[in-house]
């Protein structure tokens, strides 16, 4: 098996837990994942009770999702199935995955978030549903802060104690995942945190 991202031989030597299932093989080599830069960073806002965000978003994430998501390469979701499994994989944590608009799924043919979770192997609700086809990533700062309402909630809510975890592959301004938090509270979710891949750091 190559590498995912550089495409070099992998020496892969199987572990126990790969023979039990509980492991998947590696899918990119030490010097590639090397180049993501772990950071933990956490955050919280009126809406969101808190948000964790795994990497960087620095060159080495940049290429990860131009390559993942403009060129459709659905199987680099392998590469963070892992750490993405460890901080979301809990018996009482609801994990809603940011849903794209159904226009824009169509254009790209599938979804990032959902690819990263059925990766990793983490079971999802999907109660949200974008109501702007409008791209984040497309947007200046102010026109991301000034948008209204992105999301609605697709289903009744019961009221429970569980933690609803958005997913999401970026956090910048935090816009999305403001939006999405409201329209799951808005529903009577109590509390809502959510997990994202890459956040940009600032040069300190």
């Amino acid at each position: 098996m190559n590498c995912l991202l550089c495409d070099k031989p992998l020496d892969n030597v199987p572990t126990w837990q790969q023979f039990l299932g509980i492991q998947k093989d590696a899918s990119a080599c030490p010097s590639c994942l090397k180049r993501f830069e772990r950071i933990d960073s956490m955050a919280q806002d009126e809406w969101l009770d808190s948000v964790h965000s795994l990497y960087a978003y620095n060159e080495a994430a940049r290429d990860y999702l131009h390559q993942f998501k403009f060129m459709q390469d659905i199987a680099l979701a392998d590469i963070f199935a892992q750490p993405l499994r460890h901080v979301l994989n809990h018996p009482k944590k609801v994990i809603v995955p940011i849903p794209m608009h159904a226009a824009n799924k169509k254009k790209r043919t599938f979804s990032q978030v959902d690819a990263l979770l059925r990766a990793a192997n983490i079971p999802y609700q999907t109660l949200l549903e974008k109501t702007t086809e409008s791209v984040m990533g497309e947007k200046t700062r102010s026109e991301r802060l000034a948008m209204t309402e992105l999301f609605t909630a697709t289903a009744d809510i019961p009221s429970n104690e569980a933690v609803y975890v958005l997913v999401d592959d970026i956090y910048t301004t935090g816009t999305t995942l403001r939006h999405a938090a409201q329209a799951l509270k808005q529903r009577g979710v109590r509390q809502v945190g959510a997990v994202t891949l890459f956040r940009p750091i600032r040069e300190k």
